[in-house]
């Protein structure tokens, strides 16, 4: 099983960057997917996740309205678009999976998912 995720980087505050995260070694499309983050100093923290047909999502409080989490089955792939982004926001951002949806507080523990990522760096700069 491998999980990669993609497309972190450095950007202005405001600004927006599209993460991926690529599957591969087991059935996507019946995985739940996750995006976590941590921070320097900081616990690993749930961002948002999305079911297996993209029929349900979840998001942190802080990042409602900013970022959007999709998939694409037919590509193995899930994302996490993330605009007008904040320093705050700063972290390396980790993508996982999970067999079940089994509700929020299953959804937010990060010990709850199967597969993880190696995670990708986001640097927002004020």
């Amino acid at each position: 099983v491998q999980l990669q995720a993609s497309g972190g980087g450095l950007v202005q505050a405001g600004g927006s960057l599209r993460l991926s995260c690529a599957a591969s070694g087991y059935t996507f499309s019946n995985y739940v997917m996750g995006w976590f983050r941590q921070a320097p100093g900081k616990e690993r923290e749930f961002v948002s996740a999305i079911t297996w047909n993209g029929g349900n999502t979840y998001y942190q409080d802080s990042v409602k309205g900013r970022f959007a989490i999709s998939r694409d089955n037919a590509k193995n792939t899930a994302y996490l678009q993330m605009n007008s982004l904040k320093p705050e926001d700063t972290a390396l951002y980790y993508c996982a999976a999970r067999r079940n949806w089994g509700g929020t507080k299953v959804l937010l523990a990060p010990a709850q998912y199967d597969y993880w990522g190696q995670g990708t760096q986001v640097t927002v700069s004020s």
